[in-house]
């Protein structure tokens, strides 16, 4: 069907991917601490819809611009990397103010971290190429509908992997439960949370294109 083959062995392959801790999981593991299940969900569903933007990218070709042209690599990589670094060190500084009260599991801190997880998804370049290369080995190269099977690949690929991370967020919420009682340790949460985005800019920022 649209010149898809060997779907069970994508979607294991996928599950395994998206099962492998990576920046996405330790994302939606610190907003889990730190705002609780619907903080780390929330995270989970930014991250999804980050991924749709380079999914239905790679089926437009835009991906395949980033792979062909260091430029744009490079422009897309420094916006991504200067956004994770300055959000880092706004909640590094920021940690300790109000007395460390915690921050409210509100609408609108809820609405900021889907968003935060959308931008930091869109905005890596290595995000986009990982689908480039992953989704086309699954799809006929005659194929004529060869965008429309690499949005059905993407779309249940983006699922299996919301459904694991929403998992994550809610067993990370529950074990972190005690901890995000105490206001030091809310303080060193946060911290801790913007030190992990400082890291993630730096990250995106050293990726070489290939």
């Amino acid at each position: 069907m649209l010149g898809i083959h060997d779907l069970w062995l994508f979607v294991l392959s996928g599950f395994l991917l998206n099962v492998t801790p990576g920046p996405d999981t330790a994302y939606i593991v610190g907003r889990s601490i730190q705002l609780g299940w619907r903080g780390g969900i929330a995270a989970a569903l930014g991250i999804c819809c980050g991924c749709l933007v380079h999914v239905f990218a790679a089926a437009i070709g835009l991906s395949a611009l980033l792979a062909a042209s260091s430029v744009a690599f490079t422009i897309v990589k420094l916006i991504g990397a200067l956004y994770l670094c300055w959000m880092g060190i706004r909640m590094v500084l920021s940690a300790g103010a109000a007395n460390a009260a915690p921050i409210p599991d509100g609408p609108a801190s809820l609405r900021t971290v889907f968003w935060q997880g959308v931008l930091t998804n869109a905005l890596n370049p290595k995000v986009a190429l990982f689908f480039l290369a992953f989704l086309p080995q699954f799809v006929a190269a005659d194929s004529p509908h060869k965008a429309l099977a690499f949005v059905i690949l993407g779309i249940i690929f983006n699922i299996n992997g919301t459904l694991w991370n929403c998992g994550v967020a809610v067993v990370a919420a529950k074990a972190a439960y005690r901890a995000r009682q105490a206001r030091r340790a809310a303080v060193w949460v946060n911290r801790s949370l913007g030190a992990l985005f400082v890291y993630l800019g730096v990250r995106v920022a050293m990726i070489e294109a290939r």
